[in-house]
């Protein structure tokens, strides 16, 4: 049965592939496995039969066969270990590469959103400048520890694997602030993920989807 995702029908993120159907897109395309894309409305994220699949009312699912994932994080984590590809045959490599996944999301993930949440939500309060402040210098030091440890390297820990994807796609997020900027290893890290063959694929596909429904309205 082929794998079946669901996606905005019209992403918020403007086809900049931040949505986080663009992580399970990516590592589809890493692990070289077809699928489908199911898309969704604000509207009907919230019915019944999505709410089935995601309790949360949110994107992406993952159908296969009689398995149903949601959580961007924990698709990838099953793609990656049914398929070769994204994480490394020895062990100890491979639970390293595991670490960064939950480090992408559980370390590095939060203050980027947050500084999100406080635009889009609190940007009009009169404390607003003071709290997006404190925000970015909570990012500004998870990205100091991030640029000390990968230093000159190419990637995390040695070969590419799906923690640098999830890093990669976690740090997107913050590039459009300009601080990413200020971390040149961290700049080049993430240019090295987006010139990518899969990612570059995985871009394509979610930016066509935005491209059409824009020139649809």
């Amino acid at each position: 049965m082929t794998i079946t995702i669901t996606a905005f029908e019209r992403s918020p993120d403007g086809g900049k592939g931040l949505a986080r159907d663009m992580r399970v897109r990516w590592a589809l395309e890493e692990v070289g496995q077809p699928y489908d894309v199911r898309l969704l409305s604000f509207k009907a994220m919230k019915e019944p039969a999505h709410l089935a699949l995601q309790p949360f009312g949110q994107i992406p699912t993952y159908e296969e066969d009689d398995l149903a994932l949601f959580e961007s994080g924990a698709i990838v984590f099953h793609i990656a270990e049914r398929h070769a590809g994204l994480l490394p045959d020895d062990a100890n490599a491979r639970a390293r590469a595991i670490t960064w996944m939950f480090a992408a999301v559980s370390t590095m993930e939060p203050p980027i959103v947050d500084r999100e949440i406080a635009r889009y939500l609190e940007g009009d309060k009169t404390w607003y400048e003071e709290r997006r402040s404190l925000v970015e210098e909570r990012i500004r030091k998870r990205l100091s520890e991030l640029s000390d440890r990968l230093g000159d390297a190419n990637w995390l820990d040695g070969e590419f694997s799906a923690g640098d994807l999830q890093m990669v796609s976690v740090l997107l997020r913050v590039k459009g602030s300009g601080i990413l900027a200020e971390y040149p290893n961290l700049s080049a890290y993430v240019a090295r993920g987006q010139a990518r063959p899969a990612y570059k694929r995985a871009f394509d596909a979610q930016l066509a989807v935005f491209t059409a429904a824009s020139s649809g309205s």
